[in-house]
């Protein structure tokens, strides 16, 4: 059975008063609720960020190309790019 924590929704009015807390509290991990009177309307949770993307010369000292780099594949290998 999956059980669902109890959050305590927050008003409107409370939630523009206090949003940078509510904001700290949902960075926090916490999930922040808002309602309108009684009737949860909205929710406040952290974004993830986003994922890192490549960076130039990241491989630099951790990668070598030798001589065999250069060499003509075999023909089986090259067949097999071909495809």
């Amino acid at each position: 059975m999956l059980v669902i924590p109890f959050v305590k929704p927050v008003t409107i009015h409370a939630a523009k008063t206090h949003l940078s807390r509510l904001i700290e509290r949902a960075r926090a991990g916490e999930e922040v609720v808002i309602a309108r009177g009684k009737v949860p309307v909205a929710r406040l949770v952290a974004v993830s960020p986003p994922p890192r993307g490549r960076v130039f010369g990241a491989m630099r000292g951790r990668a070598r190309v030798d001589r065999a780099f250069f060499k003509p594949l075999p023909p089986r290998e090259l067949a097999a790019w071909e495809r």
